[in-house]
């Protein structure tokens, strides 16, 4: 269930994991990267949670996407290569609308991954 917050730029962290996402060639990202500068966070996922709720505010361009996942695959490794979670990009009607840093393991993540540990492909 989404924990509502008071509306919010993206942080240093958020911005640079989905730079570093939408960095890959794919239909619509041209416009998502746009879209970046425009970003609310408007809401966690739960209680400390990593993963977020966005909206974007004011004009932007409105990429050809479908609602849904974004065309692209984002995974997380650890420091030896293994696979340890994925960042989906969500949308709505073209426009950014979650961030969610799904883990694979017990424990949920206090924090985003660094850009290093993300392998884009398309």
């Amino acid at each position: 269930m989404s924990v509502p917050v008071e509306p919010r730029p993206l942080n240093s962290g958020e911005r640079a994991v989905m730079g570093h996402v939408l960095s890959a060639d794919f239909p619509g990202s041209e416009e998502l990267r746009c879209q970046l500068d425009n970003v609310e966070v408007v809401a966690q996922w739960g209680v400390g949670s990593v993963s977020v709720d966005l909206v974007v505010r004011g004009d932007f361009p409105v990429a050809p996407v479908p609602s849904g996942v974004a065309p692209v695959e984002a995974t997380v490794v650890d420091q030896s290569g293994e696979l340890v979670g994925e960042i989906i990009l969500w949308t709505q009607s073209g426009a950014l609308s979650g961030l969610e840093y799904a883990w694979y393991g017990d424990e949920p993540p206090a924090f985003l991954p660094a850009v290093d540990r993300i392998v884009v492909t398309t």
